[in-house]
């Protein structure tokens, strides 16, 4: 990890001179660059077990691969996201092919990430898992409303996908929730789950961390009474200033050094 000055766009306080923010490392080569994205999404199967986002074997977090960009690192179907390792990662193409591995992929997994990668070539990770107040907010069937702080990171930036045909075992259905994503950072899938992406794992997991929440914020919120909505402008101005690559990488950072100094063997 290199340390320079803050970027524009982050938003932080005043700082001394000389002090810096920890930011992505750079110049990376192809092998480092793997090593980083399978650690990272390693590090997130475990957050997202802390955080009760598993439900059986539902659920899955892809890494486009550096070298082969047609083809992700996905976790082995059926294994619990609490008990991940880099090592235990597999690696699928586009076709479904195992080029790395010797444990299975999930067959929706394959069938949603592959196209959502697909249509997304600015996309480096995919996150999707039936987390409670996700499902529970998808069946209403409406987007997030800037009600929060933080549920405007989604404001006019994330997709509905309304046509639920069931489990997820064609392409076709990936590349119709590939097209309800659209350019956005996420798509709520009706009656199913979220879905959310990002130029890095540690974005994707982190949208997905803070739009389950929102979702659980927007449930509560309207189970007490009608929400104030924060108006368009602000909205807008808010997003722009809390989300996007950087910021959303940056604010997986407190995750991530709490479950890899608590769990170091995800790194084996």
């Amino acid at each position: 990890m290199t340390t320079t000055p803050a970027a524009p766009h982050m938003s932080v306080g005043a700082m001394p001179e000389g002090v810096t923010l920890p930011l992505p490392q750079q110049n990376l080569s192809t092998e480092e660059e793997r090593q980083v994205r399978k650690q990272e999404l390693a590090a997130a199967f475990r957050l997202f077990a802390r955080f009760g986002f598993s439900e059986g074997v539902a659920g899955h977090i892809t890494a486009r691969d550096p070298e082969n960009p047609s083809a992700f690192w996905v976790n082995p179907f059926g294994m619990s996201f609490s008990q991940i390792r880099v090592s235990d990662l597999i690696l699928v193409d586009h076709d479904g092919k195992l080029l790395e591995g010797k444990r299975p992929v999930n067959n929706a997994a394959f069938s949603i990430h592959s196209e959502v990668h697909r249509a997304r070539p600015d996309v480096v990770a995919a996150a999707h898992t039936h987390s409670l107040h996700g499902k529970a907010f998808s069946s209403l069937g409406v987007p997030l409303e800037p009600i929060t702080q933080d549920a405007c990171a989604f404001f006019e930036d994330h997709g509905i996908y309304s046509d639920y045909r069931g489990v997820v075992n064609d392409t076709e259905e990936g590349r119709r929730i590939g097209v309800a994503l659209g350019k956005g950072k996420a798509v709520v899938l009706q009656n199913h789950g979220l879905l959310t992406v990002g130029a890095s794992v540690a974005e994707a997991a982190w949208y997905f961390i803070t739009m389950e929440r929102s979702c659980q914020a927007q449930l509560l919120a309207m189970a007490a009474g009608e929400p104030k909505l924060i108006d368009a402008e602000t909205a807008r101005m808010v997003r722009d200033q809390i989300s996007g690559p950087l910021p959303g990488w940056f604010q997986f950072r407190p995750l991530w050094d709490q479950i890899t100094a608590e769990q170091p063997d995800l790194f084996d």
